[in-house]
């Protein structure tokens, strides 16, 4: 049974919320803030969050870096509230490590379907642990401690941020368009756009310091992976 965190201040859209996944056998726990959140993430350890972008004190945006900056927690998917039309604070959030997000006001469904799409990119990323380990210059790629290393340090990445590189990595010096690498990387069941993965192809590159130029934008196409480190 899959743990969730909802963390938003908005007490008849939680009551919601929780009505709708406790219905497909999820365990619900909720926070009306960020501070709490925040403690109820590092104590529970959930399988994912919902993070409101809006929060009283701590905002959702600090909430998901500190979550990132954390060892125990960088790794849990979070799934990014926010208001319609927000297009900024949607790039912002992913730039801090949400692996999605859905606009306010959503349906119950299109909710449910969002979450059943990333916690199955988590369970398919925690599976990967019998493909060989992956490496290419400077870069490795272990799927079974799902670890990445830069000339042989340690670098945290969101699941998402993870499988991209490890498409990536699969085939250096092929070129992969957004829609593909949103398939790989992403699900072709979530309801992404081209900007989306292109954050996320930032936000990959200033983590991998000087070798995140390896990943070259092949510009009308997509991305690929240096061929030569």
């Amino acid at each position: 049974m899959a743990k969730i965190l909802v963390i938003d201040d908005e007490a008849d859209l939680v009551t919601l919320v929780k009505f709708n996944l406790e219905r497909e056998g999820w365990k619900v726990r909720s926070a009306a803030d960020g501070a709490n959140g925040l403690d109820a993430a590092r104590r529970d350890l959930p399988d994912l969050i919902l993070l409101d972008l809006m929060l009283p004190g701590m905002d959702g945006l600090e909430v998901c870096k500190r979550l990132r900056m954390e060892p125990r927690t960088a790794r849990i998917p979070i799934i990014m509230l926010t208001a319609k039309g927000g297009e900024s604070d949607r790039v912002v959030g992913l730039e801090m490590g949400a692996d999605d997000y859905v606009a306010k006001p959503f349906s119950p469904r299109e909710l449910v379907a969002r979450v059943k799409a990333v916690l199955r990119r988590a369970a398919a990323s925690a599976e990967e642990g019998d493909l060989a380990a992956l490496a290419h210059g400077e870069l490795q790629l272990d799927p079974g401690r799902h670890e990445v290393l830069v000339k042989g340090k340690p670098v945290t990445l969101t699941a998402t941020e993870f499988r991209l590189l490890q498409v990536l990595l699969k085939r250096p010096g092929q070129v992969f368009s957004r829609d593909r690498l949103i398939d790989g990387a992403i699900g072709e069941d979530a309801h992404v756009v081209d900007r989306t993965i292109d954050v996320h192809v930032t936000a990959l590159r200033k983590k991998l310091g000087k070798a995140g130029a390896m990943i070259e934008t092949v510009r009308g196409v997509g991305y690929r992976l240096k061929d030569e480190a």
